[in-house]
This record gives structure tokens, sequence and C-alpha cells, in this order.
């Protein structure tokens, strides 16, 4: 089942078309799952850090004589043994981000987008006309669309965040907007229904995966 086609209003006029490199595709569950456990990994801030004896201030004079006391030897209040001492293999800083070729980055892009092509979850907006947004006009043209597309949540991408049709669909519920340039193949997977923008779809359908897809690994 091809991609819908939507007029203005949300009807379906017919089908999309698909790129020879779209049609061509198949749907690839391995390089899907590499694809999203590498961005998920990407997407780690990994700033989370702890305070190692001797990032811990203090403990410059040893607690107590080495002998005589009864008590155990002990070098320093800030051992990690001590109530305020240092932290041992605690985590630091680090990239948890991980590696994928570009091809094979494509091809899970490519697969998602088919997955949905298949299922008949994804349809193609025509340039709306809109001059003001509007979350009552959205729901209309949701509402309009085919049944397919009421399956949530709702992935829209458009060209730019600012646009009134990106406006226009970010207040309602379900429904997540994003630019083409931010989308990468978790984002396809995650949403049930996917709209894209007529530009956005040409746009994918002639290169091999949207810009985002290309910014880690080498070719393989």
């Amino acid at each position: 089942m091809p991609a819908h086609l939507l007029t203005k209003t949300g009807k379906a006029s017919g089908d999309a078309d698909m790129g020879a490199e779209l049609q061509a595709q198949a749907i690839k569950p391995h390089l899907i799952h590499e694809a999203v456990t590498a961005e998920m990994a990407w997407r780690r801030a990994g700033t989370h850090s702890t305070k190692t004896r001797t990032d811990v201030s203090g403990g410059g004079k040893k607690p107590w004589r080495q002998k005589g006391t009864g008590r155990a030897r002990a070098g320093s209040n800030r051992s990690p043994i001590w109530v305020g001492g240092g932290v041992v293999f605690g985590p630091h800083p680090r990239s948890y981000g991980g590696k994928i070729n570009r091809k094979a980055h494509r091809q899970a892009f490519r697969s998602a987008l088919k997955a949905h092509v298949e299922r008949g979850s994804i349809a193609v907006m025509e340039p709306t006309g809109w001059d003001a947004p509007s979350t009552k006009r959205a729901a209309e043209y949701l509402a309009t669309a085919p049944e397919q597309m009421a399956a949530r949540p709702l992935l829209v991408v458009v060209t730019e965040s600012s646009s009134p049709e990106a406006l226009s669909f970010r207040n309602m519920r379900d429904v997540r907007v994003l630019e083409a340039r931010d989308i990468e193949t978790v984002d396809i997977m995650a949403g049930r229904s996917v709209l894209v923008e007529r530009e956005v779809w040409e746009r994918w359908n002639g290169a091999a995966a949207p810009a985002a897809a290309d910014a880690e690994g080498d070719d393989a």
C-alpha cells in the first residue's frame, strides 16, 4: 500500500510517488534496531559525574596516629570507606555514542519509511495554504484524513517549526511535530502514524536519507 497523498483539507487524493531507492528497499529489522540503538545512545547527555578521593575537599591531615589508639590505621578521612569520602568506580562524563556505517544508517531509515508505507500509516500533505495557526483546523484536517492516520502517537514532519502547519499541529494531544532536518530513524519508528509535508517527502525520495542520518559513521 503506497503512501496517501492528502489535499489541503486532508482528503486522500491518490498515492504519493516513491523514489526507486525506497521502492526497492527491503525492510531490515536488524538495521532498524542497530540505528535506533545508536541514535538513542547519541542522545544521552553523559554528564553525570562523581568525585573520587582526589576530588573531595579535605583529608589533608592524618585522622590519628598510626599506632597506639586501638583503632584501624587511617591516612585520610576522605577515603572511600569514610562517610563524605570519595566514590570508587562512580560514573564520569562520557559519550555513549556508538558507531553505525552511513550506508547501514540510510538503509535503516528507508526501512522504517517502507514499513510505514506497507502499513498504510504514512501520508503526504500537500501545501495547505494556511496563513495562520489553528489547532481546530488541524484537528479537522486529521479527522478528514484516512483512518490509518488516526493511530497515535502521530509524527508530523515539517520544513520549518515556525510554519502555520507546525504551530497548528503541535498543540494536539499525542502529536509530535519535528523539522525534517531533525528526523532520525528512532523518530520514524516512535510514531504509529506519520504525516509528511510534500516538500520533505520529495527530498527524502531524492536522497538516501535525511541529513541527520549522515552525521555519524563511515561508508561501509
